[in-house]
């Protein structure tokens, strides 16, 4: 007998149909074709156990496994539980009328209990579009599915229970979520806040400039002085999530692995802060078994890498693309996937060897060339890159120890969400351009051309600091934002010498 199951396969954040033909005709031997990889082989033992922990024996005939289409690398476990259900229906163990209503996915335990799977989301909507009736997962997956409405998503603890579900001796329960409600409620939970922040405030302006226009920002400073405690707060001061941002963010984090037992939509932007010693892969994505990298997990959040000189050179240099085009494509022997990645960087760094460069409270022991050569694992094309260079010095006793609470980020953010909506409705014309850190030249030269007092300080500039165009590009970019953070319909002179003092490191007095 003949039958058909259905499953699918990811490929990249997308889910591509996979169809389980199974066959089972006279004979002893078991064939699994259709590229399969090593754990898929090895799910012949999982579903032998399993069928025997509920008194069923596997089938003693020939069966004919298809995994289709053929070109199509198929890998991991999750392909458990399709092939079971296929092989126990086309040896007429389990009624078949309705297998193929359903997509099913989960790995089997030993004692045919179903283990959650990655990638949930993407494969949701996958079903959804190919109009099947419903889905059969592992139970800690359910919820994470059930966002994606119009299909019926039912979650089961063990194949006992799919298997009386199809010969109708059990009636699954189906899981309900509704994703705008628990969207809206998790979105007012945050962490960190900038109340509790003391002094630093030319810091937290340059924050607020970079989060209103979606500019990279680069911390110089000394050990101490609060760049990783500031940066944790940025993503409390971001307009918070649309709900198609939303689910562009889950679906990579579905992918990856990273969504909790019984979560659903991600309502907090993200905040990912690799540790220096990351290699290219773990950061672009890639791999024996294509994941997302850190770059496509901080995807509509913030990438903050922390100490930004430690990190491999080439590793940097590898952020350079993605940062202007906002997508990775990793291409191998293989296969080629493509990763959105669109995200705001956060970088920090001492400014020497010894981190006292600069500090006026304590003496840098290091000598210029040491500083300049310090200065100089940073890459002068991915400097440009970074909008804002902002300086900082540590906090005097007397700012720390007042008592007073500082500006909150709610404050804050509502200040950057007005921005950010003039810059939507200038750009709603505009197609994946919203936020002025996305500007090209075109929208520059029509919507940030700076009054006769900028164009001279920008003029002087250019030639005192011998910026590059790049730079020059994006000073206007800043430039704008501040505008746009004063409702100013047009850029002025002090909103460039703003945008210029926000260039620290292309000051002459940096590293002698």
């Amino acid at each position: 007998m003949l039958v058909k199951v259905y499953a699918a396969a990811l490929q990249g954040v997308n889910a591509t149909l996979i169809t389980v033909e199974v066959n089972c005709s006279k004979g002893i031997k078991f064939f699994l074709v259709g590229l399969p990889d090593v754990s898929i082989k090895e799910s012949h033992e999982r579903i032998t156990s399993a069928l025997e922990c509920y008194g069923l024996k596997f089938p003693r005939k020939q069966i004919v496994v298809n995994m289709a289409p053929a070109d199509i690398r198929k890998e991991g476990a999750a392909y458990d539980l399709p092939l079971a259900i296929g092989i126990l229906a086309a040896a007429e163990t389990v009624k078949a009328e309705k297998v193929s209503d359903y997509l099913m996915m989960g790995e089997l335990s030993l004692d045919g209990t179903l283990k959650s799977i990655k990638g949930v989301l993407p494969i949701a909507i996958k079903a959804k579009e190919a109009g099947f009736k419903g889905m059969i997962l592992p139970r800690d997956n359910a919820r994470e599915a059930a966002v994606v409405a119009g299909i019926e998503v039912y979650g089961v603890e063990n194949l006992g229970e799919v298997i009386r579900f199809f010969n109708g001796e059990l009636t699954l329960e189906r899981t309900f979520v509704d994703p705008r409600k628990e969207f809206y409620a998790n979105q007012a939970v945050l962490e960190w806040d900038f109340s509790e922040v003391k002094g630093q405030e030319n810091v937290k302006r340059a924050l607020e400039v970079a989060c209103a226009g979606g500019h990279n920002l680069l911390f110089v400073g000394p050990p101490g002085a609060g760049k990783s405690m500031l940066a944790k707060r940025i993503p409390s001061i971001l307009p918070p999530l649309s709900l198609s941002e939303s689910l562009e963010t889950t679906k990579i984090h579905s992918v990856a692995g990273k969504i909790n037992h019984n979560g659903s939509l991600i309502a907090i932007r993200p905040f990912r802060s690799p540790h220096h010693t990351i290699s290219s892969v773990a950061m672009v994505g890639g791999g024996s078994f294509p994941q997302p990298g850190e770059i496509s997990l901080a995807h509509n959040g913030v990438l903050f890498l922390d100490e930004i000189a430690e990190f491999n050179k080439n590793v940097l240099e590898v952020l350079r693309q993605p940062m202007e085009d906002r997508k990775i494509t990793v291409s191998r022997s293989k296969y080629t996937v493509e990763y959105p990645a669109g995200f705001m960087l956060i970088a920090s760094m001492n400014p020497c060897p010894c981190g006292h460069y600069n500090n006026p409270y304590k003496e840098c022991v290091c000598h210029p060339q040491q500083v300049q050569r310090y200065l100089n694992r940073l890459s002068g094309p991915l400097l440009d890159r970074i909008d804002i260079q902002i300086e900082i010095v540590p906090v005097p006793f007397e700012e720390i120890s007042d008592t007073r609470p500082a500006e909150s980020s709610a404050a804050i953010r509502e200040r950057v969400i007005k921005a950010r909506k003039l810059q939507e409705e200038r750009f709603k014309e505009e197609t994946g351009i919203y936020c002025n850190a996305q500007m090209h030249t075109r929208l520059l030269h029509k919507h940030a051309q700076p009054d006769a007092a900028g164009l001279a300080q920008l003029k002087n500039a250019m030639e005192r600091l011998s910026l590059s165009a790049r730079a020059y590009d994006r000073i206007l970019r800043v430039a704008r934002t501040i505008a746009d953070l004063e409702s100013s319909e047009h850029v002025l002179g002090h909103h460039i010498a703003e945008a210029i003092s926000y260039r620290n490191l292309d000051r002459e007095n940096w590293a002698g």
